[in-house]
């Protein structure tokens, strides 16, 4: 059956997008688009459903399968295509090309697609055709050496900044900026969205106190990377963790009052060279209590001072719980659509489906 005869609900509602199933941020901007209203078909491989470790990323989809080595498939999935608003894809350069699913191909069927590419190191430039994963594309840029103590060797920040916040975010912008263009052009275009300029971009603030000075290669004596006492984790009574964010004066004030630290003699707070002497005080004052005394004597307060809670200890967060950010679908807690909207609030995301849908079934208008 049509994938429309479901209702979609959100501000993307009536956008149909078409993905070429892969892994990592190409799924996870579809994911978005889904989530937000528009109508996604993912197109996998045969016998990959119902799907494991993967299957959450496949909510809120259509699933239809075809085998991209065959002509009648490809065939089948360039009809998707001129009826689509938008294609992701998430293979190296030349891979769509050569299956007869490259843009030239889409866009003669679709003039009006807006073509977008998921890569790493992008569709051009000398490692365009190398394999990496997010570790690899944010050490080139100096951020994954920017994250780190002092002393110590650099700490892979998961894998946010490069596949989801440099990778399927901007590739989302991408798209969506295309499809307002669309809408006096009346013509799409290809988006190449690539990790390694996505991660750039959102070290901007960083590179711009570079400019000015402000920061050093060094890791771990800076601003926002535990080089201030003001800016760091500290262990509690209890082996567990507060996150201090005292950075503006008037917020640095209400955490030594939190601590009940005189500020009488105490260094000028963003001096370099009282740091240690500051840090060491911060962590034997937390240290004389347990997380959840420090959370109850900062609740209410301006000292950006809150607990470091565990994945679990999240799903019972009141101010997360007050705003449903996180939902149970399949019995697998997962975030809830984001950002909100005031007119066309997003629905409840739909369940993997564990069947695929047939591919002459989908938008047959």
């Amino acid at each position: 059956m049509s994938t429309e005869s479901t209702a979609k609900q959100g501000p993307l509602a009536g956008i149909r997008v078409v993905e070429l199933a892969g892994i990592g941020p190409g799924p996870h901007a579809a994911l978005l688009l889904a989530d937000l209203g528009a109508d996604v078909v993912r197109v996998q491989r045969p016998r990959q459903l119902p799907g494991f470790l993967e299957r959450p990323q496949w909510r809120g989809r259509t699933i239809v399968e075809a085998d991209l080595k065959n002509p009648d498939d490809i065939a089948k999935v360039l009809g998707l295509i001129e009826k689509a608003d938008v294609l992701i894809e998430g293979f190296r350069p030349g891979v769509t090309e050569r299956m007869g699913l490259g843009p030239d191909d889409a866009l003669a069927r679709n003039p009006r697609l807006v073509y977008g590419r998921m890569t790493g190191w992008g569709q051009y430039g000398p490692m365009a055709d190398r394999a990496g994963h997010d570790i690899n594309y944010i050490s080139l840029t100096g951020i994954l050496n920017a994250i780190g103590r002092k002393g110590e060797k650099p700490v892979p920040p998961l894998n946010m900044v490069g596949d989801f916040g440099g990778g399927s975010m901007f590739l989302v912008f991408g798209i969506l900026a295309a499809l307002v263009e669309r809408q006096t052009s009346g013509k799409g275009q290809v988006i190449d969205a690539a990790m390694i300029d996505g991660a750039l971009a959102l070290s901007h603030m960083i590179w711009g106190f570079r400019g000015v000075g402000l920061w050093k290669d060094e890791r771990g004596t800076n601003l926002l990377d535990t080089g201030m006492a003001f800016y760091d984790t500290y262990e509690t009574s209890d082996g567990k963790y507060m996150a201090v964010g005292a950075i503006e004066p008037q917020f640095y004030e209400q955490l030594l009052a939190g601590l009940e630290i005189n500020p009488e003699g105490l260094p000028q707070q963003i001096d370099p060279d009282g740091q240690e002497q500051l840090r060491k005080l911060f962590a034997d004052k937390f240290k004389t209590k347990t997380r959840d005394e420090w959370t109850a004597i900062f609740e209410g307060t301006d000292a950006c001072t809150t607990p470091v809670l565990t994945l679990t200890e999240a799903t019972e967060n009141e101010h997360i719980k007050a705003r449903e950010g996180l939902v149970e679908i399949e019995e697998v807690v997962q975030h809830a659509p984001a950002p909100r909207f005031s007119r066309t609030p997003a629905g409840t995301p739909s369940a993997p489906p564990t069947e695929a849908t047939p591919i002459d079934a989908v938008w047959a208008d």
